[in-house]
């Protein structure tokens, strides 16, 4: 599931450059790059693109929620090695588990559809928002989410040809995991619905939140 492929067909470019061409290209035209950047067997720009992603976003959280890594022994350099370990190995299978739910569900509401690896490259690629789910607002980590969702959706149907009616039940379980569980969607959602709550949506409240 982690085939490299030297020559892949419509697949995407290898280097960081080619990384930040394809984070502009999914947020901006997401399904002009499903269709022309999803390719058979090549998971490992995708993958990368993941690592890509987990290490900015939590690199970020750690910088500015100090308090996020006092669990973490070791000062900085057990911070380092913890997010080495989240990026690299974690969220790698994270991925994975959620590729296989995905698989499953997409059997039972899309009978006709592309491989396995197609799914991988797409619930890859559909984190490119969540690069700004480290920063302490509530509001950016939720609007990451939201959109994390929304590239999965439309990748998902583009890839698979499958209409919205059926895509949007097969991913709104994998869905819920990895944006609202993974990336915190849900959690800042909550802080948010309390913010509102207490504060009566006064803008001074989010402060404190």
């Amino acid at each position: 599931m982690t085939q490299w492929i030297e020559n892949p067909e419509g697949g995407r470019d290898r280097g960081p450059r080619a990384v930040a061409r394809a984070w502009i290209e999914v947020l901006i035209a997401p399904r002009r790059f499903f269709r022309a950047a999803v390719a058979p067997a090549d998971q490992a720009p995708g993958l990368f693109f993941l690592i890509a992603v987990v290490v900015l976003a939590e690199g970020s959280r750690y910088l500015l929620v100090p308090s996020s890594i006092e669990w973490v022994g070791g000062g900085p350099a057990g911070a380092v090695l913890w997010l080495a370990v989240t990026a690299i190995l974690i969220a790698p299978l994270a991925l994975h588990l959620l590729v296989a739910l995905q698989t499953v569900l997409l059997m039972a509401f899309v009978p006709d559809r592309a491989g396995i690896s197609e799914t991988v490259q797409v619930m890859a690629y559909a984190t490119a928002p969540c690069v700004f789910a480290g920063v302490p607002i509530p509001a950016v980590r939720l609007a990451c989410a939201i959109y994390g969702v929304i590239l999965l959706a439309i990748g998902i149907a583009v890839v698979h040809d499958a209409p919205y009616r059926r895509v949007l039940p097969a991913v709104a379980v994998p869905a819920a995991i990895g944006f609202g569980y993974g990336f915190r969607g849900f959690g800042a959602a909550r802080r948010l619905l309390a913010w509102s709550v207490e504060y009566g949506g006064d803008v001074v409240g989010l402060l404190y939140i």
